[in-house]
């Protein structure tokens, strides 16, 4: 994932504290944008006093800049060398018009230097301005440390979680998802309302899986794109026993379901699979799912099409692929660990171990034979983060839960897609889980980034987050 940002930047300033603080502020920001390979939109120090924001000029000025690159801009950032003016700062949000993340930054004062020559009052100045930000409706994010240098290796950790909350908020208010086929009979729990997805900039557009099978079937082994996709496919993952039919069966899939993707410009999808696939096609969509998964594109099965959203929004926040989970198993007596599973579609990223094999208990009922495709591999050791959003139909609102812990390497003798997650207070996870009708499907990512999610979505989407401890 590119990682490059672009953020506009607001200087306060009040014209009784000492310009040089501004300068130096100036400076500060250039070097760590630099570093961090971020771009800032500010005002240059020719079109306002030392490019700072303080007069309602100034603040058309700066808002004028911003529209000028409103799409380039996922985030803004208020740096206070000083106290600051609250309203300046406040009506360049308000007139730029930009609905995005903005965070606020105050510098630290020094002891020793308390003198006019160099107080800043910034402490001060940073209440003000949030109090401003409450009174006009713009949503905030705050530092971790009320006021904090640029310099300080903490604060670099602020500014780049910051801008993984600016990557969470604008890539869920356009996403495109894709709805391969209806939802399996018997799975009422992926149950969603594409409406209140709407009403929150999240598209789904389907197709019924007839038309992706029928598109599948019109093709041949000697088909040139077939051909370059069984490449992909053998090149991604080994084989093992899957015959020869059955790879040439998910190639000629692996073709259409890119099709629909390109055609549509979708972000990620949610493919039908529990059982029609194997019963009407003869083989498991989960290699192709988990080469779109492994380049960023996220494919969920059972046409979990709020999974798919958490594994985009945690893919996001992270910049590493995601995978959808069953919540599956106790680990023997252990209250803080479980297994989770699934037949085998999980990005290559969780899979050291990747194998192309099959799912046998879907096997019991539709045929091994007819379930080649599922990959077979287990994760190992790395951090966790989990969670899953859901809307709350009868409330009519987006809701969704968070939080951290870890994959370990505790033995686990079964097949599939496997994992052992270590989570504090699970049995307390579980309790919420249950009682707030959540889905049996959850989202992991290798990453601690369960903060980032909550602020995103919590703060800037307004959905109604829990975060667990």
């Amino acid at each position: 994932m590119n990682n490059k940002a672009t953020l506009g930047v607001i200087i306060g300033n009040r014209d009784f504290f000492p310009d040089r603080l501004v300068s130096e502020a100036r400076t500060d920001i250039i070097a760590l944008f630099n570093k961090l390979n971020i771009n800032p939109i500010m005002l240059t120090e020719q079109e306002s006093k030392l490019g700072g924001v303080e007069t309602f000029r100034d603040a058309q000025r700066c808002a004028d800049l911003f529209k000028k690159h409103q799409e380039e801009i996922s985030g803004i950032i208020v740096f206070l060398p000083n106290f600051g003016d609250e309203r300046g700062v406040a009506e360049t949000i308000k007139l730029s018009g930009l609905n995005v993340p903005v965070l606020v930054q105050a510098y630290p004062d020094e002891l020793n230097k308390l003198d006019v020559a160099r107080r800043r009052d910034s402490w001060c100045g940073k209440i003000s301005v949030c109090n401003n930000f409450y009174q006009y409706g713009i949503k905030y994010t705050l530092t971790d440390s009320h006021v904090i240098h640029p310099s300080n290796p903490l604060f670099t950790e602020d500014l780049l979680n910051f801008v993984a909350v600016c990557r969470v908020v604008k890539g869920l208010r356009k996403v495109r998802i894709g709805a391969v086929g209806a939802r399996p009979g018997g799975f009422n729990t992926v149950r969603y309302s594409e409406k209140i997805l709407q009403r929150n900039g999240i598209s789904v557009t389907t197709v019924d899986l007839s038309e992706i099978l029928g598109n599948a079937n019109k093709l041949t082994k000697d088909h040139a794109e077939v051909k370059a996709h069984l490449d992909k496919v053998l090149a991604y993952a080994p084989a093992g026993k899957t015959p020869d039919e059955a790879l040439i069966q998910i190639a000629k899939l692996d073709v259409v379901l890119n099709h629909f993707m390109e055609d549509n410009s979708l972000d990620a999808t949610a493919i039908q699979c529990w059982t029609s696939l194997q019963q009407n096609y003869g083989c498991n969509v989960c290699t192709s799912m988990s080469i779109m998964s492994e380049n960023m594109l996220p494919s969920a099965c059972e046409v979990d099409v709020t999974g798919t959203l958490t594994m985009y929004a945690m893919q996001l926040a992270s910049g590493s692929p995601s995978a959808l989970v069953d919540w599956n198993n106790n680990y023997a007596d252990d209250e803080n660990k479980c297994v989770l599973f699934h037949c085998g579609n999980w990005a290559k990223s969780f899979l050291p171990d990747i194998e192309i094999s099959n799912a046998p208990i879907l096997g019991t009922t539709v045929g091994v034979e007819n379930t080649y495709g599922a990959l077979s591999g287990r994760t190992p050791a790395s951090p966790l983060t989990y969670g899953r959003i859901s809307t709350d139909d009868p409330k009519g609102v987006i809701k969704a839960y968070f939080g951290e812990g870890n994959l370990t390497d505790d033995a686990l003798n079964t097949f599939g897609n496997r994992a052992v997650a270590q989570i504090p207070d699970l049995q307390g996870l579980m309790q919420y889980v249950c009682r707030n009708g959540f889905e049996h499907h959850v989202v992991m990512n290798a990453s601690k980034t369960a903060g980032i999610l909550k602020e995103a979505l919590g703060n800037y989407m307004g959905w109604e987050i829990y975060q667990h401890a």
